[in-house]
């Protein structure tokens, strides 16, 4: 039997009230199971990131439940478990590149030298060695969101939530991004769910759920 992340069921989030009531996402029903590659798409304002949000646990369902049956209390997701990459830029300002990547580490308790090593080693599996020592403010946006990429994938999680990662890039970085995606990936179990509006992205995943005005299409 597949192992199941992730079921959500007939779920709704609303935000506001009254004439500022917003129905962002509604009766959205899905599954994720390990080792998927899927794309989320659908325009800008569709929900999509909405949904990432409550999928990882970032944010409650307003109806509806969801459920992590492989993974356990929503309280405990650790970074182990689930990671996600934010749309927007989401880098630690005062922390080097080297020192972003380190904190999902030390938030599932690797002693600091173990941490540092790890780092150290995915930023030279995703060609970001270079960038170890700098500030936030002193790379490029393509370069913090690979940063970004290399911090969610540091802790080998079981469920990787992107949400519109390639949004800010060229199409040159983006799929630079997606290939580095693809090599840190290849041969693990890691289930991988990106949120995005292009047809670039959405061709490179397995399967693909559409949302339309907050309403979820084609998930199982």
């Amino acid at each position: 039997m597949p192992e199941v992340l992730v079921e959500a069921t007939d779920v709704g989030r609303v935000f506001g009230e009254n004439d500022s009531r917003v129905v962002a996402v509604q009766h959205a029903t899905c599954r994720i199971e390990r080792g998927d590659r899927i794309a989320l798409v659908g325009p800008s304002g569709s929900g999509k990131s909405t949904l990432l949000h409550i999928l990882a646990g970032l944010d409650d369902a307003t109806s509806g439940s969801v459920r992590w049956p492989s993974l356990g209390d929503p309280k405990t997701l650790r970074p182990e478990k689930i990671s996600f990459v934010f749309q927007a830029e989401s880098l630690l300002a005062p922390l080097t590149v080297l020192e972003n990547i380190e904190v999902p580490c030390l938030l599932g308790g690797s002693d600091a030298d173990r941490a540092r090593q790890d780092a150290s080693q995915i930023l030279g599996d995703l060609d970001l060695g270079a960038l170890a020592d700098k500030l936030p403010e002193e790379i490029s946006g393509g370069q913090a969101q690979r940063a970004a990429v290399a911090r969610s994938l540091i802790t080998r999680p079981a469920l990787l939530l992107a949400d519109e990662p390639t949004g800010q890039l060229d199409h040159a970085t983006a799929r630079h991004l997606l290939d580095l995606l693809d090599r840190r990936l290849q041969g693990t179990n890691t289930a991988l769910v990106i949120a995005t509006h292009d047809a670039f992205v959405a061709g490179r995943m397995k399967t693909r759920w559409t949302m339309e005005h907050g309403v979820l299409k084609g998930a199982r």
